[in-house]
């Protein structure tokens, strides 16, 4: 997945995007994420510390603190639109979970592999750093939405235990030859100008005897991305493909290196969309599809754009009609400024400030903002957008590289290859390891 910039990360969750629906509501805004608790009475005694065992892997103890605490991730990721009943579902699907980090971290470390505190450190404040947070107000961030730092480095710790487990066990035994890279390059060469799609996957395992309740867990998984949950932490938290540690993200495919029963789908599937559950081999795959190009050909949204962002601020109470009035200021303050070199002046006319950011890829630029961006001049400027909180904001493009045309390298597809069979290897490995394993429920 797209790594959004800085500079307009934040038009993703404004409240308006392209002045137009400035709405009443600004103020209207809870004074904390929990609304107004008013006068309250507790009853009962809190009791922290009292951890109750849910399940016992092989000796080892997850308890309801543990469920509990993963289980806010999934909610947060939700926005917290789930049904009681739903969450129940995903309570025990969290269950399952974290059963197999266990079991992959006991096998790990029955081959001498162990993580180091100071390594699940350095991963942590790489997921902090992709909030644009430190560690610490990621921490404080994880706190507030009722799960912990410990639940997301155990989470941390099986990924890196597993991943290294099955470069010392399944990655040697994994042939790719030489020849069938060269004849899928062949096959590309042909497909030029056909279209390829670049596609993230949730693949959950099923049994003829388990497919009901899997398929069941799948389409509440979809109703739930569907709603606007995040596709990316649902395929961390609950996909058994090797892709999971990197949201599910399978990369740029041709359809038919899909299998059959997805392959299908992906051909009717729009950009942007999520599919319904699909029964394939061994389980049920859920496939979104994030992007699409022609294949060997330049893939307009690969290009590399510079940008500088004018931010006004807003003074509060300020009201629609005020606000249309200042967006029409700033684009006619930067209609004839004469390109970038004088944004900090106009900017400064205006009471606002500059940030300029090199290297965005346009296809990671929110979609509004991608299709107004692709069409500007070196020089222009996009619409205000923004909200109240945030401030208004437009954009100059400074610069644009259009990207070069080509196909995957051959290490590349030969990467592709062995990702595809280690992945197929490591879910037989963990099936194995559940079978074998002694699981205690209380």
């Amino acid at each position: 997945m797209g790594k959004v910039p800085s500079i307009v990360r934040a038009a993703m969750g404004a409240a308006v995007l392209l002045v137009g629906a400035w709405g009443p509501t600004w103020a209207q805004r809870s004074a904390g994420p929990f609304g107004d608790f008013g006068e309250l009475t507790v009853i009962g005694r809190a009791e922290p510390n009292v951890r109750k065992a849910t399940a016992i892997v092989n000796g080892d103890i997850i308890t309801d603190t543990d469920v509990d605490q993963r289980l806010a991730l999934v909610l947060a990721a939700n926005r917290n639109r789930v049904s009681e009943e739903e969450r129940e579902i995903l309570r025990l699907q969290v269950l399952r979970n974290l059963i197999d980090e266990k079991l992959q971290i006991q096998e790990a470390a029955a081959h001498d592999i162990r993580i180091p505190d100071a390594e699940v450190d350095e991963a942590y404040a790489r997921v902090a750093r992709n909030f644009r947070q430190t560690p610490e107000q990621f921490s404080e961030f994880l706190r507030q939405a009722g799960s912990s730092p410990a639940s997301l480095k155990h989470q941390i710790r099986s990924e890196l235990a597993w991943s290294r487990l099955l470069r010392k066990r399944v990655e040697p035994f994994v042939a790719v030859g030489d020849d069938e890279v060269r004849a899928i390059l062949a096959r590309l060469e042909q497909a030029k100008g056909r279209e390829e799609v670049r596609v993230g996957e949730i693949f959950l395992s099923a049994t003829p005897e388990t497919m009901d309740r899997v398929m069941a867990d799948a389409r509440r998984i979809v109703e739930a991305i569907r709603a606007g949950a995040s596709f990316v932490a649902y395929a961390r938290q609950f996909s058994e493909a090797s892709t999971a540690a990197v949201g599910g993200d399978l990369g740029w495919v041709l359809p038919d290196q899909l299998s059959p029963e997805v392959a299908a789908v992906v051909r009717t599937m729009a950009r942007g969309t999520v599919s319904d559950p699909i029964p394939v081999p061994g389980g049920v795959e859920i496939v979104a599809v994030i992007d699409r190009r022609q294949v060997l050909t330049a893939n307009p949204a690969d290009a590399l754009v510079s940008l500088k962002q004018i931010t006004v601020p807003v003074p509060p109470g300020m009201t629609e009609a005020e606000a249309r009035k200042l967006a029409q200021r700033m684009q006619d303050a930067t209609r004839d400024m004469g390109g970038c070199g004088r944004a900090e002046e106009v900017a400064a006319s205006l009471g606002g400030e500059v940030v300029a950011n090199d290297g965005i890829r346009l296809g990671d630029l929110p979609a509004p903002l991608q299709e107004i961006v692709a069409r500007l001049p070196v020089g222009g400027a996009t619409p205000a957008f923004g909200s109240q909180r945030d401030g208004l904001r437009l954009l100059i493009l400074c610069g644009r590289d259009d990207p070069p045309a080509g196909g995957p390298s051959f290490d590349a597809i030969y990467a592709q290859l062995a990702d595809e069979r280690v992945n197929s290897a490591a879910r037989r490995y963990l099936r194995d390891l559940r079978r074998d394993a002694v699981i205690d429920y209380r």
